[in-house]
């Protein structure tokens, strides 16, 4: 039984307007198809079988497009922000009697080739509330965020870089359900912010990837996934 997925997709998007302006970010065709229905093939083929869409703007054309999921091959539900936007934190935080006692969480424009069920095994043998997957990036497709040695997380920020930071946020994470216990519901809170206070407090593990990551969050990445996805065709 793997981990159900959280999948973050209540943006607005603005780096994307004027598309964005009527089309959710998860539905930006990407070579011929909106993206999540390549999101979610891969999670099938990787062995997840269960997503939870947490959404908000224009949500109901994802519901549309998507629907139960069945022929991507994993089970789709869906939960919508309230008339509050709570942030990434807080939209995960209100969908807890969805997620179960623990599950992953997947950016909704990023996507990632790597082994989920080998993180999922590092994050449960890791005893710790959370997981972040990292990447070595070296400044090369976004900026580094994260400081990892031997396995371990020792500082990750999105404001405050250092010159050891040469890994970055890959974009996967899995949590137990009581990390976000305290997340208030009046007000937005960011998963950054959650992520950098369980890195402080030494509650974060780690799981490596090694095959660079891929987005939908601006127009470049959308030109390289796809020409991706082309060259994996062949």
């Amino acid at each position: 039984m793997t981990l159900p997925v959280a999948i973050l997709a209540g943006g607005l998007a603005t780096r994307l307007h004027p598309v964005t302006e009527t089309l959710p970010k998860a539905l930006i065709p990407v070579a011929g198809e909106p993206f999540a229905f390549h999101q979610l093939r891969l999670l099938a083929r990787k062995g997840l079988r269960r997503a939870v869409f947490l959404v908000g703007y224009l949500g109901e054309r994802i519901v549309e497009a998507v629907g139960d999921g069945r022929r991507f091959g994993v089970e789709v539900d869906y939960v919508f922000d309230g008339p509050q936007l709570l942030g990434t934190g807080g939209a995960i935080a209100a969908a807890l009697p969805r997620l179960g006692d623990a599950f992953f969480v997947l950016y909704g424009d990023s996507y990632l080739e790597c082994d989920y069920l080998a993180a999922e095994k590092a994050f449960l043998s890791s005893r710790k509330p959370a997981l972040m997957t990292v990447f070595l990036n070296e400044g090369r497709w976004d900026t580094s965020n994260v400081e990892f040695a031997e396995g371990r997380i020792l500082r990750y920020s999105k404001v405050t870089r250092t010159p050891r930071m040469r890994h970055i946020d890959y974009g996967l994470g899995a949590f137990r359900k009581d990390v976000f216990a305290d997340v208030p519901h009046d007000r937005p809170t960011d998963l950054a912010t959650i992520y950098e206070q369980l890195a402080a407090a030494g509650d974060l593990a780690a799981y490596e990837a090694t095959q660079r990551f891929y987005e939908v969050g601006s127009f470049s990445g959308i030109t390289e996934l796809e020409q991706h996805l082309a060259q994996a065709a062949l």
